[in-house]
């Protein structure tokens, strides 16, 4: 069961990132790289484009969710990063851009990264079939604060926010999702045969939240970021915040684990981190916006 959660993550990874390509390209043509607005995602709607995008979106997410239910966490999550080569790829064409030494670089740090911790955590989770409620509400109040923190911050600064910033918000956001959506699936198929009964209301409020406001900040980051980028945030921050919540609340990780695993786990995670600063900075497509930045500011001088 294990082995097909993670063959339906790849796959789900595949459609990610041609949907993230598909919508990153439809939105930067409708804004122009400028903050996105309600009435540009209005008119993003009806960009046929954006919708394929969308829809491809929707297949890899539900690949993932079935591959969430199917295995724990600290598996399934960081396969994603997938993702991102593909993305990168097909995007840098897309422009017509070449990739610097340097993207090559902090793409190979975040793949190495996640797929270090994917053969690490393959050898040390253990499945958890059971989440207590006060687990639930434990993981749905630090959502809450999260999304107050993120939410507040959109509101006060909309227009003045990084792309770096709607990705991170992005990517802890829809780490909860993940978490949610595994523990939503379990209810549904707990064998007392209730179904959504067993589902708590304020799980579902919480997830709906967290996923219109991630949602939110993955459109607006496309806006002032290349989609690879967007991809590299949400396949490297979402699945650590997933995989410490498996660890820490879940009790997914086995208590024989040896210490030198834990530390080169810690090692891999700090790897894919670094991995998407580096391409925050250094990514083709985010120098000739700085350039193209800077020029113009010298003609107005």
């Amino acid at each position: 069961m294990v082995w097909f959660a993670v063959l339906l993550a790849v796959l789900g990874a595949f459609f990610l990132a041609f949907g993230a390509q598909r919508q990153g390209s439809a939105v930067k043509a409708d804004t122009g790289g400028l903050a996105l607005s309600t009435h540009g995602l209005l008119r993003l709607i009806r960009n046929r484009r954006w919708v394929l995008g969308l829809l491809l979106l929707c297949t890899g997410t539900a690949m993932n969710a079935v591959a969430l239910v199917s295995a724990p966490l600290t598996v399934v999550q960081p396969i994603g990063a997938i993702a991102l080569v593909i993305t990168t790829v097909i995007n840098t064409k897309d422009q017509g851009l070449s990739m610097n030494r340097a993207t090559v670089v902090a793409i190979s740090a975040c793949v190495t990264g996640s797929a270090l911790f994917v053969v690490l955590a393959v050898t040390v989770t253990q499945e958890n079939h059971h989440v207590s409620e006060a687990d639930e509400l434990t993981i749905v109040l630090l959502l809450a604060l999260v999304v107050s923190l993120f939410g507040t911050l959109a509101l006060l600064f909309k227009h003045r926010m990084s792309a770096f910033i709607y990705i991170l918000g992005a990517g802890m956001l829809f780490g909860f999702v993940a978490v949610l959506t595994r523990i939503i699936g379990r209810h549904l198929l707990d064998p007392n045969g209730l179904f959504l009964l067993n589902v708590q209301w304020y799980t579902l409020l919480a997830m709906l939240a967290a996923g219109g406001l991630g949602s939110w900040f993955v459109q607006s980051a496309y806006s002032g970021g290349p989609p690879d980028l967007v991809i590299a945030g949400l396949t490297v921050i979402d699945p650590i915040i997933g995989i410490a919540i498996g660890i820490v609340i879940l009790g997914e990780l086995r208590p024989d684990v040896h210490a030198v695993t834990a530390i080169a786990m810690g090692v891999a995670a700090s790897l894919a981190i670094v991995g998407v600063i580096a391409l925050s900075r250094h990514h083709p497509e985010v120098t000739k916006r700085k350039k193209d930045a800077r020029k113009a500011a010298a003609r107005l001088s």
